[in-house]
């Protein structure tokens, strides 16, 4: 019930966020770096990337490629799981035959359902359960179901993967450290995945083939109590390995409400687990307990604190207005320390303007760790300030006599006003010119009438 519980939470959190994960945690590192070629940790409940390590680097996918195969089964058969059975193909074993295959015991002729194909293929690894699957979803084409598989790895946004076929048997089989986690984490949506994952011995019915019910037993160690590699806190996980030397690991992990996806590709068993076979599996456990022991989910800011304050303008009630977040922002953060570690950086005006509501958002808030950004919350105002609106209407004319338009406008009105008073001078001078030359002298007056007679006595 535990495993179940946990595989919904982390069902849920996933349906909200199905974006990639940021950046990796910088500044903080194992205290032994694992030997995997190549490895991915993130925290579900933040999307935050707590380990990094050449997560898109393609190596040898093994049987992790079984995941793929069980996710395809899953997500066109997942409410017949009982109800369909299906008959294993005598081709498959002449498949199987070169190599030194894991198996479910499921024989030729044999016919089982497609939850025992489910179990056979998560608990035991049983990689005829994974050709059984492809032969009856391909239309006896492996070939046709394995294109499957590559157009769906495709489809969840993995880069580096191909798959050649439906187990992980032949090594062009590829995957990322970073795909690995996308199949995964797709597949964790799924109840029948999830429990499956988190059943350490199953036991599969009696048959035509098989007279007496048998025990399937888990590749996982750490869901197998009694094992020196088992924690409690984990949910499941696809084990898958071609060569003694290396080990992959694809798994999932819940403790105190916190759930993290971890893949480590290609652990070194010479130095990882030289005595116990199980390199990537005594990898994650050592990377997990520090992962839990190192982080934690904490509110990263104080809803009922001020954060900042700016100052106001247009308002006699008050100078400045506390600023406060609207959101605590739950993330991880280092236990040791908190929020305390957290920078801030501010995208705020220089001054606020009243009137202002309490509650109003006024601005931003980035939150980083080592440069690595958390997340951004809104700023909102602390009280409610109103505009007094004589000092506004004096400051907008004060503003308005001391702006560049002002000042431009009055520029320009000088230098109209200067040119017409220039232009009127001129013309005045002009005419006066005009005059002094050509004045004209008075008419003579010439009479017509009789001539005035002088006095003869005179």
């Amino acid at each position: 019930m535990k495993k179940r519980i946990a595989g919904i939470f982390a069902v849920l959190f996933l349906a909200v966020t199905l974006a990639l994960p940021a950046a990796a945690m910088e500044g903080y590192a194992p205290p032994t770096e694992p030997s995997a070629e190549a490895a991915y940790v993130v925290n579900l409940d933040t999307n935050i990337v707590v380990y990094e390590k050449n997560s898109e680097t393609p190596v040898t996918a093994a049987s992790l490629t079984k995941m793929m195969t069980m996710l395809l089964m899953l997500k066109t058969y997942q409410d017949q799981l009982d109800t369909i059975t299906v008959t294993m193909p005598r081709v498959i074993n002449d498949i199987l035959y070169p190599y030194n295959a894991s198996l479910a015991d499921i024989r030729p002729g044999e016919t089982v359902t497609l939850r025992n194909l489910l179990y056979g293929m998560e608990v035991q690894s049983g990689n005829e359960a994974a050709y059984i699957v492809a032969f009856f979803m391909g239309n006896n084409d492996p070939d046709t179901f394995v294109a499957m598989m590559n157009a769906e790895a495709k489809a969840l946004g993995c880069t580096g993967t191909v798959f050649t076929d439906p187990c992980g048997l032949d090594e062009g089989n590829m995957t990322t450290a970073r795909d690995a986690y996308l199949i995964l984490r797709a597949l964790i949506q799924y109840d029948a995945f999830v429990e499956a994952a988190g059943t350490s011995d199953y036991q599969m019915p009696a048959n035509t083939e098989h007279p007496n019910p048998y025990n399937l037993h888990s590749t996982n160690s750490m869901i197998n109590q009694g094992s020196d590699y088992y924690r409690e806190y984990t949910q499941g996980g696809k084990t898958g390995s071609l060569d003694a030397g290396w080990q992959n690991f694809a798994s999932w992990h819940t403790q105190d409400g916190e759930t993290y996806i971890s893949v480590l590709l290609h652990s070194s068993q010479e130095v990882a687990d030289p005595e116990g076979g199980r390199p990537a599996i005594a990898e994650t456990r050592d990377l997990m307990d520090w992962v839990f022991s190192t982080f934690t989910i904490a509110p990263a800011l104080d809803t009922t604190s001020p954060i900042t304050e700016r100052p106001v303008r247009y308002s006699t009630d008050a100078d400045t207005v506390m600023l406060y977040p609207a959101d605590n922002m739950m993330t991880l953060l280092p236990s040791d320390g908190g929020a305390d570690l957290t920078q801030k950086t501010f995208d705020l005006p220089e001054y606020l303007t009243a009137p202002l509501q309490q509650g109003d958002v006024v601005g931003t808030v980035t939150l980083s760790i080592n440069g690595e950004k958390l997340g951004t919350v809104d700023l909102l105002a602390g009280s409610t300030v109103t505009r007094n609106q004589v000092l506004f209407t004096l400051t907008k004319v004060g503003e308005f006599f001391s702006s560049t338009y002002f000042k431009v406008v009055l520029i320009l009105t000088l230098i109209v006003v200067g040119v017409y008073a220039f232009v009127w001078v001129c013309a005045i001078l002009m005419g006066g010119s005009r005059n002094g030359r050509g004045k004209p002298g008075k008419p003579r007056h010439i009479s017509r009438g009789r001539t005035r007679r002088s006095n003869p006595q005179e």
